[in-house]
């Protein structure tokens, strides 16, 4: 683990910003990607508001191992190889067993999030599941404010799970094919061996997707791909590896 400090995360965006304008048509194709998830979670959220926070966490799924693309772009700049659209969308052909284990691991933190949603909906809405202007109305209201707090403390707490454990994990499988279960731990030891840094990091990459969904999901053409190769450098940056050591050379017999 590499002590990290709370600048490295705005270092890690500038990078992300130079390795996009390096790319900028591969870029805009995985940023168009992003967009059309929000675009789903947007009409769920208009239709089954019960299901949003199970397709939120979908939408985490799902968009790290779409901008595994975008790592790979990051790690053909890193070294010096031209970045190409084909490359980036097959760069997942060659770990697909550790890829599929840690996607079995998220898809089941994904199922327990979204039970978890639901429960609490039934829990405060026992009269039936409310519609969008319901479930705005009940944000809003002062009075449901048990339900809000109990709401955001349930989907904070998978949402840091599935942070924890993707952080690093899926990078770093793409750059050493190291199996998942080591991947995840890795990513899990980043975050507790930097937890400041890596709530800024969390915080920075959600208000940032924050400002992407306020432009009616448009901003995410940009800021998606922006986050995926700054992604690349937070694993760069937080875990570094050593050289083998040289096998001692064979001695001579005089």
């Amino acid at each position: 683990m590499v002590p990290l400090g709370l600048s490295d995360p705005l270092r890690w965006l500038g990078k992300g910003w130079r390795d996009f304008m390096a790319a900028p048509g591969i870029g805009i194709f995985y940023g168009i990607c992003f967009w059309l998830m929000a675009a789903v979670l947007t009409l769920v959220f208009r239709n089954h508001p019960e299901y949003a926070m199970s397709i939120a966490s979908g939408c985490l799924l799902v968009g790290p191992f779409l901008a595994m693309g975008l790592y790979e772009v990051s790690r053909r700049r890193e070294l010096g190889i031209k970045p190409e659209l084909g490359a980036s969308l097959t760069c997942w052909d060659k770990h697909i067993r550790s890829m599929g284990m840690l996607v079995l691991v998220l898809i089941v933190l994904e199922l327990l999030w979204g039970r978890a949603s639901l429960v609490v909906f039934a829990v405060f809405f026992n009269t039936g599941m409310p519609s969008t202007t319901g479930v705005l109305q009940a944000i809003f209201n002062p009075e449901n404010i048990e339900f809000v707090l109990v709401y955001l403390m349930v989907g904070g707490i998978f949402a840091m799970l599935v942070y924890s454990t993707a952080v690093v994990s899926i990078p770093m499988i793409l750059d050493r094919d190291t199996d998942a279960i080591s991947a995840a731990i890795t990513s899990i030891r980043v975050m507790f061996a930097n937890p400041i840094t890596m709530l800024w990091w969390g915080l920075l990459i959600t208000v940032l997707i924050a400002i992407g969904l306020a432009t009616w999901g448009l901003g995410l053409i940009i800021i998606g791909p922006l986050l995926g190769h700054a992604s690349w450098h937070a694993y760069r940056g937080a875990v570094r590896w050593q050289a083998p050591a040289e096998a001692p050379a064979p001695a001579t017999v005089a």
